[in-house]
């Protein structure tokens, strides 16, 4: 059963393509870890998933389906009825997504009275309510406070319990602990995975932290210069990386054990919308490149069972 399904979508600006032919499903209660340097296309893929490309962004071709909705196609009145109450999202920066002048409690009951046509004092009591099941404590108080009176990890709660509000089947996190230390980090992380359990919702968890995706998704999407680069079960991508993009990735990811010696980088930058290399673009910092790789954007070839990667190093597997 699938509860999202992104069927080749492609996003442009004008005449330049940032997203292009990205496809993947989601199952219900599923984790997918979308992974990638920044560039890539992650947070492009999430907002055109919302309906909320930025302007002058435009759906090219394809389509993102949620429990049989077509989401790309709805107007932006169905859409607002929908995000927040089927679909909802945590955005990178809680501090420039909380409304300033609104207390925390506030901008919870907003989407209770909004989606649910609660009254304002039992979408207050909601409010409190969900203010614990994030874990923020003294919810009776701190309902009360303004953004500013929180704490960065309070905040990121926050916003939380405003995405969870309505119990949505998807929810969609960007970066939902960038800027967080270590322990902070954690527990974040262990509360969205008790509210998993707890709702049963998806979660599409996009993220430049592979640590964060190894501890908590089933899935991973790994995209490169807005395409996608490899898919697989989370396990058999980290044991056995089919893409040179994702063998880089990981070998740059610091290492306790052994040795102290320089961290390998990966050579290069993402390229541009503006200035995308011929055929795979990942070619020019590719360890294992040769001519064929600049012929033609390769397809994403069948690996193994549950497994794909966009290489001609692939051009011959049998799943």
């Amino acid at each position: 059963m699938t509860l999202l399904s992104v069927e080749s979508l492609s996003v442009s600006f004008g005449p330049l393509t940032v997203l292009d032919d990205v496809s993947f499903t989601i199952a219900p209660g599923e984790v997918l870890g979308v992974v990638g340097e920044s560039g890539s296309g992650k947070s492009m893929t999430a907002l055109a998933v919302m309906g909320l490309l930025p302007p002058g962004g435009r759906i090219a071709r394809g389509r993102a389906v949620l429990e049989g909705t077509e989401v790309t196609a709805l107007p932006e009145r169905e859409l607002q009825r929908l995000r927040g109450a089927r679909m909802a999202m945590i955005f990178q920066e809680p501090m420039s997504s909380l409304n300033p002048v609104l207390t925390i409690g506030e901008q919870v009951a907003e989407v209770l009275r909004r989606h649910r046509g609660l009254d304002r004092r039992t979408a207050h009591n909601e409010a409190v309510s969900l203010l614990r099941l994030v874990e923020i404590p003294g919810a009776e108080r701190r309902v009360d406070d303004y953004p500013h009176q929180l704490s960065g990890g309070q905040r990121q709660r926050a916003m939380i319990a405003i995405a969870l509000a309505c119990r949505p089947r998807l929810l969609i996190a960007d970066e939902p602990t960038t800027a967080l230390d270590a322990t902070v980090q954690a527990g974040i992380l262990d509360l969205l995975r008790g509210l998993r359990q707890e709702l049963g919702m998806a979660v599409l968890l996009i993220t430049h932290d592979l640590g964060v995706v190894a501890d908590f998704a089933d899935r991973v999407v790994v995209m490169y210069a807005g395409r996608v680069a490899e898919t697989g079960r989370a396990a058999d991508l980290f044991a056995r990386p089919a893409h040179p993009y994702t063998a880089a990735l990981l070998a740059a990811i610091p290492r306790l054990e052994g040795p102290v010696s320089d961290l390998p980088a990966i050579p290069g930058t993402v390229p541009s919308p503006w200035s995308m290399p011929p055929g795979c673009r990942f070619a020019p910092r590719c360890p294992e490149a040769r001519p064929g790789c600049t012929a033609a954007p390769p397809p994403l070839y069948p690996v193994a069972a549950d497994r794909a990667a966009a290489c001609i190093l692939h051009a011959g597997a049998i799943a």
